[in-house]
């Protein structure tokens, strides 16, 4: 059952039995023992660490002389 073919009268109900729970839920923790409880608790996890790049100064150096080698032979082609 959704909640938007719900009646009003049986939304008001709905809204009267979630605080009734609550307030119940608070009620027997306090019996146990146990902190209050806020209405509403939402967790979030936390994201994935952010992963660095997977290359070595050596190979990144390695990569620019080829470039560089490669621009070269590009511009004595030119003249």
């Amino acid at each position: 059952m959704s909640i938007e073919n719900l009646t009003p009268s049986q939304l008001r109900k709905a809204a009267q039995l979630k605080e009734q729970v609550a307030r119940l839920q608070g009620e027997l923790n306090q019996l146990a023992g146990a902190p209050a409880v806020k209405k509403t608790v939402v967790v979030k996890a936390s994201p994935a660490p952010k992963k660095k790049g997977g290359m070595s100064a050596a190979g990144r150096a390695r990569i620019v002389a080829a470039q560089k080698a490669r621009w070269a032979k590009i511009k004595a082609a030119k003249k």
